[in-house]
């Protein structure tokens, strides 16, 4: 007498246990190794969306955690004017614990950073927090003829001179498509010239960037002059999106013969005057 053969639950192939866990286990595995490999272009993406296209990782090579790209400023997306800095900007970005849970982003660029620049970034649901930290010197050089690539008026001035940032300490938290500022940055602009004046110098100035007390989503602006014979002064807001600015222009004592086609160029004439309006 023959006995029918029972199947157990086994006999029939894996348990759907065990085909859920091979499942979670190969996601699992897919995403860590896209977020090892992820390419470069990803955070050069990231960093164009942010600024809104104003500044650009070009030809961005390697991955996310180790890579390098030419810095370009840019008028915009809409825009045709662009400058890129010579050489490459390197970066890595790597986890760290301490003092908080974030990342920590080493940069470094031959052409303009004196020495290695580190940020630290606290990533969140809703956006990020950059911290750039207090420097007892210039963060880094640069030259005035990049501010060109931004368009109107830069592209027109066609600057000479060099440009140095300088901070205290600053943090940009982004949040909810919108980008907070706090603490300062000072910009230098020394021994500027420009293609539409024959002086050699029209002189050196002072931007300070600082976190508006309000809360809003923008930088407050004051731009003073430090020497020079082109003396300017104003104050603006600035933002990832948009630039506004309401300053003067004038000449100083003697200066006036020469300066007189630049005054009339760079903003609206009102008597010895020339008044800048941005944005």
């Amino acid at each position: 007498m023959k006995r029918s053969a029972r199947s157990t639950p086994h006999a029939a192939g894996p348990s759907r246990a065990v085909l859920a866990w091979a499942a979670i286990g190969t996601l699992v595995g897919g995403s860590i190794a896209l977020l090892a490999f992820a390419p470069a272009a990803w955070l050069a993406d990231a960093v164009g969306r942010t600024s809104s296209g104003r500044f650009l990782l070009a030809e961005a090579r390697g991955s996310v955690w180790t890579g390098s790209a030419v810095p370009v400023l840019t008028g915009g997306s809409a825009s045709r004017d662009a400058m890129a800095l010579p050489g490459r900007l390197q970066w890595k970005l790597r986890p760290r614990l301490r003092p908080s849970p974030g990342l920590e982003l080493k940069v470094s660029h031959a052409c303009c950073l004196n020495g290695e620049l580190r940020l630290r970034i606290a990533p969140r649901l809703d956006g990020f927090k950059v911290t750039v930290p207090a420097s007892t010197g210039a963060v880094g050089q640069w030259p005035a003829a990049w501010l060109a690539g931004l368009g109107t008026p830069w592209n027109t001035l066609q600057l000479g001179g060099s440009v140095s940032l300088a901070t205290p300490g600053l943090e940009l938290d982004a949040a909810a498509g919108r980008l907070k500022y706090s603490g300062r940055a000072d910009v230098d602009l020394r021994q500027v010239s420009s293609r539409l004046s024959t002086l050699d110098a029209l002189g050196s100035y002072r931007l300070v960037l600082s976190g508006d007390a309000t809360g809003k989503d923008s930088a407050l602006l004051t731009l003073s002059t430090t020497e020079g014979s082109l003396r300017l002064s104003g104050s603006g807001q600035w933002s990832p999106s948009k630039l506004r600015f309401r300053g003067d222009a004038r000449a100083a004592e003697g200066s006036e013969a020469v300066l007189n086609n630049l005054l009339n160029i760079i903003g609206r004439r009102q008597g010895a005057l020339s008044i800048i309006s941005i944005g």
